[in-house]
């Protein structure tokens, strides 16, 4: 499996990029996931609905599924904050998970950056951005040897994920089968950062 985050300030695009690569991944013959990180207050419930009422009673966890779709939702006992990794491994089997949100993980991530919108780029200071997503890369407040993709041409961030599949493998840092890893390598294949 492999793992890519897409990290930005709001606005920057990601969201819409991110649904331009699902489409191309797809096409390319992939199977891709999403973690995604929210806001407290969000619900993919509905008041007055089966599932929403069994959680208002009480309910852990409930899992609702057809025959075309399966949600599941847990509601937690004490507020917490799950890592990425928590998430990633509550998935199934894909080839792609797609990480919008989680801007500080320790996993490879490009980032989404506009000049216009007047934001630091986290790239300088974040090894694990792998590659920059801009509209503006003759803007970059900092020059860099990662590769710079055009963030209006979506079909050149799939081309470089598929090119550098090996680089986005994803290792679980609660797998103890990894060879010499630990949670500090656990984004990737011994990948120990870009400098420029």
């Amino acid at each position: 499996m492999k793992v890519v985050g897409f990290c930005g300030y709001s606005g920057s695009g990601k969201t819409t990029l991110v649904e331009q690569v699902i489409a191309g991944l797809k096409l390319a013959g992939q199977r891709v996931s999403v973690v995604k990180h929210a806001h407290h207050s969000f619900d993919v419930d509905h008041p007055g609905k089966d599932s929403w009422r069994h959680r208002q009673a009480g309910a852990f966890e409930v899992v609702v599924a057809s025959d075309r779709r399966l949600a599941k939702i847990r509601e937690f006992e004490v507020p917490c904050e799950p890592t990425v990794h928590q998430l990633i491994a509550e998935l199934y089997d894909c080839d792609w998970v797609l990480v919008e949100g989680f801007k500080h993980a320790d996993l490879f991530k490009i980032e989404v950056w506009r000049a216009s919108l007047g934001h630091p780029a986290q790239y300088i200071e974040d090894p694990f951005v792998t590659a920059i997503a801009t509209d503006s890369p003759g803007q970059l407040p900092h020059a860099t040897l990662r590769p710079v993709l055009d963030l209006n041409d979506a079909a050149s961030v799939v081309e470089h994920l598929l090119h550098n599949q090996d680089r986005y493998e994803y290792r679980s840092p609660f797998s103890d089968a990894q060879p010499g890893g630990g949670v500090g390598e656990a984004a990737g294949s011994g990948y120990a950062g870009l400098r420029d």
